[in-house]
């Protein structure tokens, strides 16, 4: 159905004007009832894209700032592959101080979300130590050298107990900051996994010592460079990862 779908949110929906960010989707932002809101198109199954609107919904309930997708007339979260998300306002971290409730917003994510369930069709990080393929990694597409090396940088975080992560909370377009709040925006790449791999912030806000550090910075490396292989950053985060 494509962009079509936008009526379901009432026929006064409209598309204003398309957002940058997001490789894998189409983002624009609309107006909804009068309202500003973001629109999301992709190719994301109903299975991922329930496990994605139930978190935010249960995020919000339990007081974290986030764009709860808003339903059509009909009360359907998502249709076609088409979701319409709260607009969020603010602006990106840009101090140490900000990045600090940067750190503070995503450990309040992890405590909540303990023993949540994977999302559909991903992989976590020590499931890709004897697995090759995940949504948007395939480990058989890498060079073997490389795989080697991302393995035994994720084989550091065995035995970590998991809880859903952002899964790009670095970016600063990915955060937005007001006086009294911090919203993490762009939940395309949130999954369980290790804590450790949103905890790798500018200036390490997460206040990390030197050792949990590495291997944070190691294994979110690894993942970067799995998830977007084969681009020039990929190659970028790829050749970040030490042979151990």
């Amino acid at each position: 159905m494509g962009w079509e779908a936008l009526g379901q949110w009432g026929e006064d929906a409209v598309r204003i004007e398309r957002l940058t960010g997001g490789v894998a989707n189409d983002v624009w932002s609309v107006r909804v009832h009068g309202q500003i809101a973001v629109a999301r198109l992709g190719s994301r199954s109903d299975a991922d894209l329930t496990w994605e609107a139930e978190l935010l919904q249960y995020l919000d309930r339990e007081g974290m700032t986030v764009p709860v997708p808003l339903p059509t007339t009909d009360g359907r979260l998502f249709v076609d592959g088409l979701v319409v998300m709260k607009y969020m306002e603010g602006g990106p971290p840009e101090t140490e101080s900000d990045w600090r409730r940067v750190a503070e917003t995503l450990r309040e994510l992890h405590r909540l979300t303990q023993g949540w369930p994977q999302r559909p069709g991903w992989r976590s990080s020590s499931d890709l130590l004897h697995t090759e393929t995940g949504t948007r990694i395939n480990l058989a597409a890498m060079p073997p050298e490389g795989v080697i090396r991302c393995r035994a940088a994720w084989a550091r975080l065995i035995g970590r107990q998991t809880c859903v992560v952002h899964g790009n909370p670095n970016s600063p377009g990915n955060v937005r900051i007001t006086a009294d709040r911090v919203t993490l925006i762009d939940w395309d790449e949130s999954h369980v996994d290790v804590p450790d791999l949103d905890l790798v912030l500018p200036d390490n806000a997460a206040d990390l010592d030197d050792g949990a550090h590495d291997i944070a910075a190691q294994a979110s490396a690894a993942w970067e460079a799995a998830v977007c292989w084969q681009d020039e950053y990929a190659v970028k985060r790829l050749a970040e990862v030490r042979a151990v």
